[in-house]
């Protein structure tokens, strides 16, 4: 549990903190007050950890908890009178955060438990930026795979066009490779790589790439460059605007590029502009009205008043379709569900689906399912602890490899998601590991290095 409770934290600050919201918020219940210093604890190690590792753990703990503690805290505290019916909280706080709230810490204890100082996150930069300077032109090789699988991967089935998907990821790992080496950094490549997420996120009006890979290309910048807390809190208060604005008009963004075909920066500046003209972005109305969207906890109160009054505990049998789909190919089991399955999310849940709307029930919610109260806390432990497993096994062969560790934020893109179904998280997580292991053994030995006595000691 070392990472979780490291020196580098600034014990003193937190505590302000928190004493601050206990005054000025004396209303908040005391469940809500604990999930408030819960959420606030694991973004301030987020925050103090950018600039010496590639925060997986800490960012997948603080997106847990950003979704099911914060948002619920504040529905329960206000905020639901804002929400339609269906996206109200349908359960009383006190049930809700007696399930959510242990599920949620023995999911961070499971992180922990064996991560000593965050394995698989901790870079040997001399290593890597070793490597990148000794092997060639393979960062560019990988720069122009991911393009190339950017552009094909819309013209396969659904299985194989999820390899080209994530062989499209494969751009920024060979950005991660030109920033840590020592050589001199070509700045309109990197324009390119980077601003690619931006040109493709505007056009699919999906904004999520963008701000995952955002953090996991500023947490690669902060390793090389090391900012000061005032540079960090600087772009961390960018960040967290940007997001707002984003959230803000993603709706009526999507309806001008999904309905009407207009999409681009300049369809977005119109959105924002009517926006503005209207109530404003950061009015108070609809910032309330758009806590829904980092509120999964609606989704899980829906799912514990459904379970078991009307549909019984799973007792395993959903779970086992989830481990199915992720870890069986579909030529050997044919009729496994598929990603955004309407059917099992509809059963548990009891809410009804328009055609072409999508939800998840979360690992969460399916670890509740399955198992209750007290068996979901368990699964929640034994979720978080094989995430530490995986890191652990990157952190193993990054002693051969050391260049392996670039390739975590590409095996972690959805299992870091709280909103995610547990399905397409695992089966993310099995398929892109699987993945580069297969380019670890094509490029066996141009990966592989003969370690240094000093090498393994700045592991």
């Amino acid at each position: 549990m070392e990472s979780l409770f490291n020196n580098n934290f600034k014990w003193f600050f937190y505590l302000g903190l928190i004493f601050i919201i206990r005054v000025l918020w004396v209303d908040l219940s005391w469940l809500s007050y604990f999930a408030l210093c819960i959420t606030l604890y694991q973004f301030l190690l987020l925050f103090f950890a950018m600039g010496s590792v590639l925060p997986l753990r800490y960012l997948t703990g603080a997106l847990m908890c950003l979704q099911m503690l914060l948002g619920p805290t504040f529905a329960y505290n206000g905020l639901d009178a804002y929400q339609s019916f269906s996206y109200k909280m349908k359960i009383p706080e006190t049930d809700y955060f007696t399930y959510v709230l242990p599920a949620v810490i023995c999911f961070i204890w499971g992180l922990h438990v064996t991560a000593g100082r965050l394995k698989g996150e901790q870079l040997n930069q001399k290593a890597i930026a070793d490597f990148v300077d000794s092997s060639g032109d393979m960062a560019y090789w990988f720069i122009g795979i991911g393009f190339v699988s950017s552009i094909i991967s819309s013209y396969f089935s659904t299985d194989l066009g999820f390899v080209f998907y994530l062989l499209s990821s494969f751009k920024f790992v060979g950005a991660f490779m030109l920033l840590l080496s020592n050589k001199q950094l070509k700045t309109g490549l990197l324009v390119l790589v980077f601003g690619s997420i931006v040109i493709s996120s505007l056009g699919e009006a999906m904004f999520h790439d963008l701000l995952t890979w955002v953090i996991f290309i500023g947490s690669v910048v902060a390793i090389k460059y090391k900012p000061n807390m005032v540079v960090k809190a600087s772009v961390a208060v960018g960040f967290i605007l940007v997001s707002v604005v984003i959230q803000q008009l993603k709706g009526d963004y999507r309806k001008s590029a999904w309905g009407e075909g207009n999409s681009g920066l300049d369809a977005f500046e119109k959105v924002y502009d009517s926006k503005q003209e209207k109530n404003g972005i950061f009015d108070f109305g609809s910032l309330a009205q758009s806590n829904v969207r980092i509120n999964q906890g609606f989704i899980i109160t829906n799912v514990m008043k459904n379970v078991p009054e009307r549909v019984p505990y799973a007792e395993g049998a959903e779970l086992y379709q989830i481990l199915e789909a992720a870890f069986l190919p579909r030529i050997l089991a044919p009729n496994k569900l598929n990603a955004g399955d309407r059917t099992i999310f509809m059963k548990y849940s009891g809410m009804q689906l328009k055609q072409g709307t999508s939800m998840g029930l979360s690992s969460v919610g399916d670890a509740y399912i399955n198992f209750g109260i007290i068996g979901g806390c368990f699964f929640m432990f034994l979720l978080g602890l094989f995430f530490s497993t995986v890191l652990n096994n990157f952190y193993k062969h990054s002693f051969n490899y050391p260049v392996l560790l670039l390739f975590v934020p590409l095996v972690f893109y959805y299992p870091i998601r709280a909103d995610c179904e547990l399905q397409t998280s695992l089966g993310h997580l099995v398929k892109s590991t699987f993945l580069v292991y297969v380019v670890i053994q094509f490029w066996k030995y141009e990966f592989k290095r003969i370690k240094s006595p000093a090498d393994v000691q700045a592991t």
